[in-house]
């Protein structure tokens, strides 16, 4: 779709993979505009676009035994962020969207979902579980500045006393350091960092819309000040890339306050693996190779494999040198512990916006 040179700016995707539901696809054809610096510089400029989404509940339940919570919360479909490795761009192909620019550049906004939310917690059938903002797409990625959707939400929360978990990769998260500070003072909740890298060139390339990875540790010690428990994930950790980074992410992690820390192996499910396969080839032409030789040799000798137990750790030799450098530098900097305890006997049904009481 677009020439190197005038690749679209400030985004982590260069390609539109096919739709793998579309029966047709349209592939465009600049050959006779190659030398219209004028048509290229538009097709260099990528907007990111707002759509309302029309979704009646925002509470998602999932059943998989590897990740570690029930119910999550996304107040977005899509993300700004535009990270070349996330696992959640397929997710926008049953949108009829692509997994590559469009993840990034068309948004999906759950105006409703501090109302939804409200109505969620008010049912008369809930028994107070974790919920976690966002299981998919980053709650505090840009559009959030906008639309304030996170903040309401939290707002609900604080007010019935539900325990939250949060996880982010975005330093917007300090805007509400007064409701996670409450929120924390009651047990009420954690928050995540995604830490994947110390470098800002390899973040800049990879995560082009993020916080720097050194505002991201300002904002875990700025959170952990504030009485906040705070958590780091290394992930995703890539064979080749970031892999040599763990001591040091973990050591900085740790001086900065973080309570614990964990991490997620590089998965390349669908979609996601040719839109990564051409970052890094792009961005890193010399060595990539090599480092799809080394994911091939986490994942049997593929780039991806779905099986509960392995998909988020891998297997074989190289995945096992990245578990024990892990858990050896965790247990040093004593990150191998959990977060303190949320207190779920706290929680009480809010009121709806009717304003309706609950006759039970």
């Amino acid at each position: 779709m677009n020439t190197p040179e005038r690749a679209p700016k400030g985004r982590g995707s260069r390609v539109d993979p096919p739709n793998r539901f579309d029966k047709v696809r349209v592939e465009p054809d600049y050959e006779h505009f190659e030398n219209d610096d004028e048509f290229l510089e538009e097709r260099s400029t990528v907007t990111t676009e707002f759509f309302d989404d029309d979704s009646q509940s925002i509470v998602s339940e999932n059943e998989s035994p590897d990740v570690p919570f029930r119910y999550s919360l996304n107040p977005y479909r899509g993300c700004e962020h535009g990270c070349a490795y996330c696992y959640a761009r397929p997710t926008h192909e049953y949108l009829g969207l692509s997994a590559g620019l469009d993840f990034e550049s068309k948004i999906l906004v759950k105006r409703r979902a501090p109302e939804l939310f409200r109505e969620f917690l008010a049912r008369g059938a809930w028994q107070p579980e974790l919920i976690v903002f966002s299981g998919v797409t980053d709650c505090y990625q840009p559009a959030e500045r906008r639309f304030r959707l996170t903040r309401g939400c939290l707002e609900v929360a604080l007010e019935a006393r539900q325990p939250l978990g949060i996880i982010t990769k975005n330093a917007r998260v300090l805007r509400d350091i007064d409701v996670l500070s409450e929120m924390a003072r009651l047990n009420l909740v954690h928050v995540n960092f995604s830490l994947t890298t110390l470098d800002p060139e390899l973040a800049r390339t990879m995560e082009p819309r993020t916080s720097r990875p050194a505002a991201r540790l300002e904002a875990v010690s700025r959170l952990s000040q504030a009485g906040v428990p705070v958590g780091v994930m290394t992930a995703p950790i890539i064979p080749g890339i970031n892999d040599s980074e763990i001591p040091a992410l973990l050591e900085a992690a740790a001086a900065a306050g973080a309570g614990r820390a964990g991490y997620v192996l590089l998965r390349l499910p669908l979609s996601v693996s040719p839109v990564f396969m051409e970052w890094l080839r792009r961005t890193r032409p010399t060595q990539a190779p090599r480092v799809e030789s080394l994911i091939r040799g986490t994942r049997e000798g593929r780039l991806n494999a779905s099986q509960f137990g392995t998909r988020m750790c891998g297997t074989g030799q190289i995945a096992e040198q990245v578990e024990q450098t892990f858990r050896v530098f965790a247990r040093r900097y004593r990150l191998d512990g959990p977060l303190p305890e949320l207190d779920f006997s706290q929680f009480r049904p809010p009121q709806t916006k009717s304003g309706q009481l609950r006759l039970f």
